[in-house]
């Protein structure tokens, strides 16, 4: 089962990427919604045991915690919140959709299966996380489907797609192009060739987002990012690049614990 991604600079446009999707078969298992807490939306706090629908307990339970509520009204039937680090409040719908971005880390397979009636997912890229992250950080939604089939995941991604879904690809490249000057103009003063060690230096950077690594040096995760980055991790362009995205990181935290 393959998880197709979306992000919609317009909850509008989620909700008819929505109702497309539903129109077309999908189950409303499949298809889970986040968006940035609004007060257009009812929240009550209840006990996490009152959530709970079938092997939804370890998936979200285990991986939330407390920072757990309820919201209704919505077409999916199933919502929580949860207060994501580094994001801040995020109101989720569907199945799986309040472990996707959990607290506790990305969502491994196996929670996923539970999450959505015991199937089975592949779940999400643990280095495609801080870009949803980012997405909801700027009030973008965020749209995750569970494709059955080459053919259904062929047919979710084009449904999204013309409801004015960005791909993960895309929104990455954009992410990029938004630091690229700042981050050349930084390498420049190295005295290196920053377009000739871009590649490294950007892997580098990136890689300092996922969240085994934020906060952490190089070395603390050097087991880790030399499975990941076999030929690169200990180049002085990858070190660099991590010790920039390390600090890009701290200042997101940091941002987001003001804004509260």
């Amino acid at each position: 089962m393959k998880t197709v991604s979306g992000i919609f600079q317009a909850k509008e446009n989620a909700k008819v990427a929505l109702d497309r999707l539903r129109a077309a078969g999908f189950s409303p298992d499949a298809i889970n919604l986040l968006f940035p807490e609004s007060r257009e939306s009812e929240i009550h706090s209840v006990p996490t045991s009152e959530t709970e629908q079938p092997g939804m307990g370890g998936a979200i339970g285990g991986v939330l915690g407390g920072a757990l509520g309820v919201a209704g009204g919505f077409e999916l039937g199933i919502g929580a919140t949860a207060l994501i680090p580094g994001v801040g409040p995020v109101l989720a719908f569907g199945m799986a959709g309040a472990a996707l971005l959990g607290a506790g880390g990305a969502i491994a397979g196996a929670a996923a299966g539970a999450a959505a009636e015991e199937r089975t997912t592949e779940g999400i890229p643990e280095d495609e996380i801080f870009f949803y992250e980012s997405a909801l950080r700027q009030g973008r939604s965020v749209m995750l489907v569970f494709a059955a089939n080459e053919v259904d995941e062929a047919r979710a991604r084009r449904i999204m797609g013309e409801a004015g879904a960005e791909s993960i690809d895309a929104a990455r490249e954009r992410w990029w192009l938004g630091l690229h000057d700042a981050e050349k103009e930084h390498y420049r003063f190295s005295g290196d060739d920053f377009e000739k060690d871009q590649a490294a230096y950007r892997s580098g950077f990136e890689s300092a987002q996922r969240r085994q690594c934020r906060g952490k040096s190089i070395d603390e995760e050097a087991d880790c990012l030399k499975w990941w980055f076999p030929e690169t991790w200990d180049s002085d362009a990858f070190r660099k690049g991590y010790e920039r995205g390390r600090e890009y990181s701290l200042q997101q935290h940091r941002d987001e614990t003001a804004r509260r």
